[in-house]
């Protein structure tokens, strides 16, 4: 509880008096001025509408691989599951730098079609643009589907599948009526993971996006750090935090009323191996798409870094342990990783141990208590468990 007074509500109350108290006087002004300003408006829709677009194109670029990772086993499967993850634990600034380096105006990608056609002129101006802003919203989020969603997926029997189509439903009739409605928490779940960070975009939306786009969180920080005007960054960074709490408010009670209780089956039940035509040609063509598509901007990344003006180089790998402009305000980017590790660590040790106390004091309170979440969870683990040890036998067999 000290630990919340200090880091969590102290700042919540600095940003409702800075809000709402800005000169030792009350008053709504930058309230008035949030609702009545165009400006400000439009930033909020902007954040809004770019948010369920790049969720909804997350769902239908992302769902045919969960689908793929839930009822397929093929080799490499692992490895293609961990390197799904990369985009999604990079921070939004390389995923951006990625992008920039793929798609910008000197991008691998424009710097290829310059040359091979004799061009003056980059052929693809996507830059600052919201079709890259949402590419690479995608490219970031698309974990976060194949995962949950996929997750969820592989532990539904595929005999309820079998048993609608016996009964007369067509392949997509049975779909829709059995296992679009049981998958329905995870793809909520997931839908609702993707908005929120869509919606407090920053990063992306900051270095592809240029001057023309901002979401909420971009204009807090044009408003805290350009102009210095706190109390309106105050006011953003309050309706940051109303948003939030708000999705979260909806997402458990849909949570609640939509979920249904399964016995999960055996992951050695649930897939198979393609070896149909059809299959093969579904599997090839997730697989290949999610190679090309995660693994495009990252590789374009590298290339970059080993390409100067004189051709192939490592000379820029070299500028990482130099200090070029003999700056005193300069960081050598070695350093700044030994900083970055060096926070982390710090930040893993400190959220361990505060963390894990509550956490073991809620659980208890909450068994205490009967709540029925504790035994729900409690129930999870233990199927989980089961899940184990059927995979395990499944291997040794």
């Amino acid at each position: 509880m000290a630990y919340l007074a200090i880091f969590y509500f102290y700042p919540l109350i600095k940003i409702l008096t800075v809000s709402f108290i800005p000169d030792e006087a009350w008053g709504p002004g930058n309230l008035k001025k949030l609702v009545t300003s165009g400006i400000y408006l439009r930033t909020l829709w902007f954040t809004t509408w770019q948010a369920v677009v790049s969720t909804i194109l997350t769902l239908l670029l992302a769902l045919p691989g969960a689908y793929v990772f839930a009822r397929y086993q093929f080799w490499g499967k692992t490895l293609l599951r961990s390197f799904t993850t990369v985009p999604f634990v990079l921070p939004t600034v390389v995923v951006a730098a990625a992008f920039y380096s793929l798609l910008g105006p000197h991008g691998l990608v424009n710097a290829g079609l310059m040359k091979w056609f004799h061009l003056t002129s980059p052929p693809v101006t996507i830059d600052q643009t919201i079709a890259l802003i949402l590419i690479a919203h995608v490219f970031y989020n698309y974990t976060v589907v194949l995962r949950i969603v996929g997750g969820y997926w592989s532990r539904l029997e595929p005999g309820l599948m079998e048993s609608a189509k016996m009964l007369g439903a067509s392949p997509g009739k049975a779909f829709f009526k059995v296992t679009l409605p049981l998958l329905s928490p995870a793809i909520l779940a997931a839908s609702l993971l993707v908005f929120i960070f869509c919606f407090s975009s920053f990063g992306v939306v900051l270095i592809l996006g240029g001057p023309r786009f901002a979401t909420i969180e971009v204009e807090i920080y044009r408003q805290a750090i350009h102009l210095f005007n706190l109390p309106m960054a105050a006011v953003l960074s309050l309706v940051q935090i109303l948003f939030t709490f708000a999705l979260m408010w909806v997402y458990t009670r849909l949570q609640r009323s939509r979920s249904m209780p399964l016995k999960p089956a055996s992951r050695a039940v649930t897939q198979k191996k393609a070896v149909g035509g059809i299959d093969r040609l579904i599997l090839g063509a997730n697989v290949g798409f999610m190679i090309f598509f995660l693994g495009l901007p990252m590789f374009s990344l590298i290339i970059q870094s080993v390409t100067s003006e004189t051709g192939v180089s490592l000379g820029f790998y070299k500028n990482l342990f130099e200090n070029t402009t003999e700056s005193v305000f300069f960081v050598p980017p070695a350093d700044a990783v030994f900083y970055s590790l060096g926070f982390a660590l710090a930040a893993l040790l400190i959220a361990l141990t505060l963390g894990v106390p509550a956490a073991v004091f809620l659980a208890g309170q909450a068994s205490a208590a009967g709540i029925p979440g504790a035994q729900h969870t409690i129930d999870f683990i233990h199927q989980h468990e089961e899940i184990a040890v059927e995979e395990r036998d499944d291997r040794s067999q």
